[in-house]
């Protein structure tokens, strides 16, 4: 779980985390299972529904003023799409949100994704507890770039 330091950060704003399915991939039974983790530990949830463009994903993530993206996908397209969401922020230089991933991802892709900066990329069966303890702490992280920024 994540440390004292950490969850102070979290004090007076919940982690505001951004739910997206983006590229073809309408399984998104997953996602509300989530959804339902991370209200229920204490986060402010948005679902970006099924099948946004990068771009919307990025759009909703800056207007939300969201803490982490958590990106899932099931077809196989992580790489692909993953690194458009990627590029996207580092295009726009937006270096305080991070980006978590899930879905159904090989072993060796996930070393490719966590050099893209995107983190996680936890599969179907993960617990639950593990994935709200590495999103909090993505949080965090982003929290603090977004401090040492001002």
């Amino acid at each position: 779980m994540a440390d004292g330091k950490s969850l102070s950060l979290f004090k007076d704003k919940p982690i505001k985390v951004l739910l997206a399915k983006p590229g073809i991939d309408g399984h998104d039974r997953g996602m509300f299972v989530l959804a339902k983790a991370f209200r229920d530990a204490g986060m402010d949830v948005l679902y970006a529904g099924l099948l946004p463009t990068p771009e919307e994903v990025i759009d909703t993530a800056v207007n939300e003023d969201v803490d982490v993206i958590a990106l899932s996908l099931l077809n196989g397209a992580h790489l692909t799409v993953f690194k458009k969401v990627s590029d996207l922020l580092k295009a726009r230089k937006i270096d305080d949100i991070a980006v978590v991933g899930g879905g159904t991802i090989p072993d060796g892709d996930k070393i490719k994704l966590e050099k893209m900066g995107i983190s996680g990329n936890y599969g179907p069966g993960t617990p639950l507890a593990t994935i709200i303890a590495h999103v909090t702490q993505r949080a965090a992280d982003a929290r603090r770039k977004k401090l040492a920024d001002r």
